[in-house]
């Protein structure tokens, strides 16, 4: 679960009335206009449509209105959600990559692999990837001699939930100066960028102070500024009111999309500066927020991972208020230093490994764990014969309030141009 933060935005619902009909007016392909009449249903159908050309990531995909005729195709399909859901699923299968020869949201479960759409939504979670909680607190374990340093997270919930925690930990393991540092993210579906990139911050040395950590990179027309619809989503500040641009209420079309506007980068945080390997423990459960931490990493350390193939999130999404419903199209993809975000079929390890159900975290005689020692050609017989030869193990447990169900917890960081 990728979730943003900096400037958090609320968008309030509009009616669909105004949204549907205002942004018709503006659009001037006559393909592109749908009816400006009809039932709440056949508008909604609409508007999910229109907005899918103008911020789906993969709208280029996309035909014009009249081709797609979204009211005749979806109106008479039961209720109304499964209408939606199946015109938004059919949105998400055009696509293809070209790679697995199946479209980008492909999923076995007959829905998109990352799109979606809520009926009960909350105004103060605007922006993310969902994705699913399978633990009700964080146990940060960690375990460290004189030249390697293990950590296990098991989600990146809010930065203020972990900080101190994380700074303690730091502070013990640079006084070690290793060289090596293994994040075990076996178990960790991701959580809250801010918090994910405090620990970047943690890890990475002084040298990388101002370089590239990773780039949100949105569809042409969101990038180059020539979104219509988007203006008749408000853009509030983080208190809830309506923020003043030009004498006028700011919007979503006033957010800078720009790949220049959505670069993120480096700023050491702590004393560690001897990290010279990073080895990453993961499974089909490591996912979004980290699987773009491996990633962030790629261009400056020497990365392996091991274990199993990720889940593959390389995208993120911010939600569209339509009447009763927020709706959550794929809308960017998250880019390291040099480019790279393709692992939609997830990242593969450097070293395949069965991990146990139910292992000893931190413990060097664990399969993950021993694996990497290996590679690192030392094992713990040798470490037996060294000072350092018994590691430190420590478990730090972390009430986060997580919900063992589906859950969406988000940040918002958009800026205005």
């Amino acid at each position: 679960m990728i979730i943003f933060r900096r400037n958090k935005i609320i968008f309030v619902a509009i009616t669909l009335f105004i949204t549907v009909c205002a942004c018709k007016k503006d659009l001037n392909d006559d393909e592109n206009v749908s009816p400006t009449t009809g039932s709440r249903t056949e508008l909604t159908i609409d508007s999910l449509f229109l907005y899918a050309k103008e911020i789906y990531l993969w709208n280029d995909i996309l035909p014009n209105y009249k081709t797609f005729s979204p009211r005749e195709k979806y109106t008479q399909i039961g209720s109304e959600i499964n209408a939606l859901n199946a015109e938004l699923f059919d949105i998400s299968q055009l696509k293809i990559n070209e790679n697995t020869k199946l479209p980008f949201e492909y999923s076995y479960t007959g829905t998109p692999r990352y799109s979606y759409l809520e009926t009960n939504f909350n105004h103060n979670i605007k922006a993310g990837i969902k994705t699913i909680s399978n633990t009700k607190n964080s146990d940060i374990i960690v375990s460290y001699n004189n030249s390697v340093a293990y950590l296990a997270i098991s989600s990146f919930p809010k930065l203020d939930i972990l900080k101190t925690g994380l700074d303690n930990i730091f502070i013990d393991i640079a006084k070690n100066h290793p060289s090596t540092i293994i994040l075990d993210l076996r178990y960790n579906r991701g959580g809250y960028i801010e918090t994910t990139e405090y620990l970047a911050n943690l890890i990475a040395p002084s040298k990388l102070n101002g370089r590239i950590m990773y780039t949100e990179k949105f569809n042409d027309v969101l990038s180059t500024g020539n979104t219509k619809i988007l203006k008749y989503q408000p853009y509030l500040d983080n208190n809830g009111n309506y923020v003043k641009i030009n004498g006028r209420q700011a919007t979503m079309a006033d957010i800078d999309f720009s790949e220049k506007g959505n670069t993120y980068h480096f700023s050491k945080k702590g004393k560690l500066e001897s990290i010279e390997n990073i080895y990453f423990i993961t499974s089909g459960s490591t996912a979004s927020a980290s699987e773009l931490l491996i990633s962030l990493f790629k261009p400056y350390f020497n990365v392996k991972t091991v274990g199993q193939k990720t889940f593959g999130k390389p995208v993120g999404f911010f939600p569209i208020d339509i009447d009763r419903y927020s709706l959550y199209l794929s809308s960017f993809l998250l880019k390291n230093a040099d480019g790279w975000f393709d692992y939609f079929n997830g990242i593969e390890p450097n070293i395949i490994v069965d991990l146990p159900s139910s292992p000893i975290l931190g413990d060097p005689d664990e399969i993950g764990f021993r694996s990497i020692l290996f590679d690192l050609g030392t094992s713990r017989k040798h470490a037996s014969k060294t000072k350092d030869a018994s590691p430190k193990i420590k478990k730090i447990k972390i009430e986060t309030n997580l919900l063992p169900k589906e859950t969406l917890s988000i940040e918002n960081r958009f800026k205005l141009k």
